[in-house]
Formats: C-alpha cells, structure tokens, sequence
C-alpha cells in the first residue's frame, strides 16, 4: 500500500491536512499539483497556496502549477510521474483526461454528506440552512462536479455554537483520516464504490452549496432571529454576515462575526436597535431580536459590542433594512 505512487491536487488550507496526514502516514506523494501563485494585499505581493508551502516545507520534489489544466506540457509532465492514485482536497475541476489518467483512478475529498450539499460552500450553506449534522465523503470523480460514486462517508454533528470556521477545521482533520482509510481500501482492493442515485430518496430534495457571492451575506431583518443568527454562523469568520448602520447623513456597513438569537413577540419594526450605549445591541426582526457580541464597521477592526460602544453611539443611527450590494 505505502508504494503506491500518488499525485496529491489541492489548493487551500483545507488540503494541507489530507497532504500532511499522506506524509506522516508514509505514503510515497511523487507530484503536487497547486493554484499558481498570485498577488495578493495591499502591495499585491505574490504569495503562494497553502498547498505549496506546505510542500516546499515537506521537501515533496515535483511541485507542478498550472494556469491551464489541459495544457499539453502540463499533460506530460503528470504522465511521467507514472501515478497509480490521484488524490484531490479542494482543488479545480479537472478534465477527463486528467481524472482518467492514474490505473487506480482519482479520489476526491468533500466536506459535506453527498449527495447533499454539492458544490464550493457546503460548509458555509450546512450551518446556513440550519443542518445539525454533516460530515467528509471521498468519492471517484468523474465528468460532473461532486457526483462520482462514493467511497466513504463520516457523519458528524454540528455543534449550536459553532461557526463556519470552526466546522471547518473539525472536518479538515475528520477528511485527512477518511483519505487514508480510502486509500487502503482501494490498495487491498476493499473499496465498494456506491452511484450516489442510490443515495437520493427525492431527486427535487437535495441540499445544494454553491459558491458564497457578496449579496447572499447581506442579512433581512424580516426573517427570524435563529435564520439570521445561522447566517451570521455560517459566514463566520469570513466573508461574514453584513448590513448597514443609518443616519440621516451617513451610511455605515458592518459585519457581524458573533450572535444570540432571542425568540419574542414584539410590536417593533425589524431592524429596530436597542441598546444601553454600554454593553449590548439588539436588534429586532421577525418574531425576536438578534443580540450581537462581536462585530466590525468598514475600515476598523473586529471588537466585542463592549469596546465597540465606548466609541459609537449606537442610537443615533437605524438599521438599513432594504437590501444591497
């Protein structure tokens, strides 16, 4: 098993654990291949992938970076490296000529309990849509996004208090064991691929997770205190939940990193804002209020309600309830 040839595919910090977790495990990586490296910052200085430091780290000797993965050169170079296993966490989508390459074929790390939750944001859209269960499902990929038949699955649960970030760092380390256990399944010819259709009770239920666009973080304080307070979860710490503070001369965004759902009864106009220009901020939606205890206005830092009232005076503004981008 440990000398199989593998060529590991990945990009952010999510696949450097899957990466490490093959290193540590002894496994033989002949080949990374990573995003390119792009600028980035305020001095647009160019930094590279999660991926590839952590391989220039690990002293991995072929590091391959794409711009086009159908390149002819780029082809070559994977087919020298005679694979017999490709291994993706979180990469690009990849031709057919790719995919189909290694004997052994190409495995593929998701965050999510497929078929549910197809696409770049299950984790974010898992905690968006209220689930209290999820999990990391490998699979062979084949010519469509997220439906190759599956491996294995692990199922978790989602905790009340955590955020997007925390999920995320659960199952980047849950997804990292299930690889190799999916590896030496296929290494002892154990592996019993699954069509995901077999997986699918009703094909108009399934729970998709497309990529996070700047609109779908903007909060509507007509909907409840515990679907606002998912949002905020579930775009924490980043891109994370927004709205604006109002004046009559001034329009102020914020994000909000930190919140408390309260459920009851009241006579206010959503996005109403309460508070004792001390210590909290509630806000009024749909049957509640939304407390929030962390947040950050543009072009300041991230602070508690507490050290962001001794410098905002929180009643002289409303909430923006229309939305926009």
């Amino acid at each position: 098993m440990k000398n199989l040839r593998i060529v590991f595919m990945g990009t952010p910090e999510f696949a450097v654990a899957t990466l490490g977790s093959l290193l540590m495990n002894g496994f033989n990586v002949v080949g990374v291949v990573t995003a390119p490296d792009k600028p980035s910052g305020r001095g647009r200085k160019m930094t590279k992938s999660a991926v590839k430091l952590f391989a220039e780290f690990s002293n991995l000797p072929r590091i391959m970076q794409p711009l086009n993965l159908r390149d002819p050169e780029f082809i070559s170079s994977l087919k020298k490296l005679n694979a017999d296993l490709f291994i993706v966490v979180a990469f690009r989508m990849l031709p057919e000529e790719v995919w189909k390459m290694p004997p052994l074929g190409t495995i593929n790390l998701h965050a999510s309990l497929l078929p549910d939750y197809r696409g770049a944001a299950p984790i974010n859209h898992s905690i968006i849509n209220g689930e209290t269960t999820t999990g990391v499902t490998t699979f062979f990929i084949n010519e469509r996004i997220d439906t190759g038949n599956v491996l294995l699955r692990e199922e978790v649960q989602i905790f009340p208090f955590e955020n997007a970030g925390d999920l995320h760092n659960r199952l980047m380390k849950l997804g990292a064991r299930l690889v190799i256990r999916t590896i030496a399944d296929i290494a002892e010819n154990k592996a019993q691929a699954l069509p995901q259709t077999i997986l699918i009770n009703q094909p108009e239920s399934l729970k998709l997770a497309p990529k996070i666009h700047p609109g779908d973080c903007i909060i509507d304080w007509n909907q409840d205190p515990f679907k606002i307070h998912n949002l905020v979860r579930g775009l924490a710490p980043y891109p994370c939940a927004r709205s604006w503070f109002k004046s009559d001369s001034t329009t102020i965004s914020f994000k909000i990193f930190e919140s408390q759902p309260e459920i009851e009864k009241h006579i206010f106009k959503p996005g109403t804002i309460f508070s004792d220009e001390k210590h909290y901020i509630r806000i009024s939606c749909k049957d509640g209020f939304l407390n929030i205890s962390s947040l950050q206005i543009e072009g300041k830092k991230r602070m508690s309600t507490d050290e962001f009232l001794r410098g905002f005076r929180i009643t002289d503004f409303t909430i923006q309830v229309n939305q926009q981008v």
